[in-house]
Formats: C-alpha cells, structure tokens, sequence
C-alpha cells in the first residue's frame, strides 16, 4: 500500500528502526527490491532521483512503482531524492510521489532555508511530507568526505527544522555519494546530538559501502531513513556482465540480476532492524 514520508517514519520512530531508501531505475530493481521487502515484512521507501524526473524517465517507472505499491500489504512510499527545483517537485507530484526530498545544499543557510520552506508550503497543499538537506553530501570520489567542518551543526539543524517545517532532515555526519576511496567513519555523537537538537528524523545519504556496526550505532543515535543507490546498481551491472551470454530471453537473463538485488536488499533490511516489525 502507498503510504506517505510522515506516515513510514512513524513506524520507523515508534520501532527505533530505520527504513531502507532504496533507488531504483527499471523494473528489475523494483522487483529485486520488493521481493526483499516482502520475504522481510519490512516497510520501504522506493526513490528516484531528480534527473528521472528530468529526462522523462519517471513517468513509466512512476506507474511500475505505484503498482507493486498498490499489489503490496507492506507500507510502501515512493520518494523523490535529491529533489532540484520547484518543477521537478511539481512533475513529481503529478506522477504520484509520495515523499519528496528538496536538496538546496549547496546554498548559504538563510537561502537553504527559504528555497526549502517554499518547497514545504507548496507541497503542503497536498499533503506530502518534505525532506530536507542540511550540509552539502559530497561524492566520494572526490575525496571529500574528511571535511568535518562542513559537518552538519546542531544548532543550525535546529534551526533550519523549525524555520523550514521539514519532516526529515538529511545530514552530512560522514558519509558521501559514490564509491567510497576508505571506509567512511561516521560521527555517531553528532548524530546524537542532532536528533536530540531537532526531534525529527534523520536521514543517512551514502548508506552504500558503510560498515554494518556503523550503522547499527547511526540508527541508534536517530537515523530513520538510509538511502541506497550505488551498491544497488553495482549488484545489478555485476549480475549482467556475469551472466550467460547464450541465453537469450531478456526475461530469462534479468532473473540473476533481480536475485542479486534482492539480496543486496535482504542484507541492508536486516542490519537496519526494520525486517519483521510488521
């Protein structure tokens, strides 16, 4: 069933779990990716980044995720992630988005906080749950994901949660887009603090590649949303370029790579703790 941002993160809070944002790009990743869930009993978010929205592609995939969504008994919500303006907001709206994330990151505060809080007001209007950013999440490709000065404060995240009204506040605690170049090491007490400083969920960007005891210790501390892209799509690519090229059906020849999604699924359901609280 399709659920709202707010309403996943209820159960996420009432259970002191997180739930796994999964990005997804065809049908073989929704698949994978529900499967996972289902066999779990754990709730999902199913997210799309904004170039979808962009390119044109999130208007089929839209339909593909609002059907296993409606087939589904499991709260299911379908996210915009890194959301880059008013009109993708709005064409994500349109195609039935559920959550919707607004990333004005890379802007000074004060113009983090009124780009974001006009997103908040828009979408209000119908009632959809907004995610914020606060502290520009890098690519781990560049390297950048030793730069603790530009860490989220939790001062300012208190600040920007209640100027702003966000549901879900993204931080920069650690982690960064990509391929990690060493292993990320989190800072647990920061997350700490600023779940105290907001009292609202938050959110871990860069969940691929981050070792399983970091985060037990992020959800922990107030993590409820991790989001997922770059591992998922390696298990994907993977699973094809091993696949046995003789086989000809295309139907045939995705079932390894669905497998292998869900498997990534499985595990990253299991170490967040939302497997079974249904």
């Amino acid at each position: 069933m399709l659920v709202g941002l707010r309403e996943i993160l209820d159960i996420a809070e009432k259970e002191s779990v997180c739930i796994p944002a999964f990005n997804v790009y065809n049908l073989e990743t929704v698949k994978g990716v529900m499967r996972a869930a289902e066999k779990m009993r754990s709730p999902v978010i199913l997210q799309i980044y904004s170039r979808l929205v962009t390119n044109g592609a999130a208007e089929g995939l839209s339909e593909l995720i609002c059907g296993f969504a409606d087939r589904s008994n499991l709260p299911v919500c379908f996210h915009l992630d890194h959301g880059a303006g008013e009109k993708e907001v709005v064409r994500s709206l349109r195609y039935g988005m559920t959550g919707i994330m607004i990333d004005a990151s890379t802007l000074p505060l004060e113009e983090n906080i009124v780009a974001t809080r006009g997103i908040v007001r828009l979408c209000d209007h119908v009632g959809v749950a907004v995610e914020g950013e606060l502290g520009h999440i890098g690519k781990a490709a560049d390297g950048d994901e030793s730069v603790t000065h530009e860490y989220t404060r939790p001062e300012e995240a208190a600040r920007f949660v209640s100027e702003t009204g966000v549901a879900a506040l993204a931080v920069m605690v650690g982690t960064a887009h990509g391929k990690y170049k060493k292993l990320p090491v989190l800072d647990i007490d920061r997350i700490a603090r600023i779940k105290k400083a907001t009292a609202i969920p938050l959110v871990l960007h860069g969940g691929s590649g981050v070792p399983d005891d970091q985060i037990r210790s992020a959800v922990a501390a107030g993590i409820r949303k991790m989001n997922f892209s770059t591992d998922l799509c390696c298990a994907f690519l993977d699973a094809c370029r091993l696949r046995d090229k003789s086989i000809v059906g295309i139907d045939l020849f995705m079932e390894e790579p669905i497998r292998a999604v869900e498997k990534f699924a499985l595990e990253k359901i299991d170490v967040l703790g939302s497997g079974g609280i249904l």
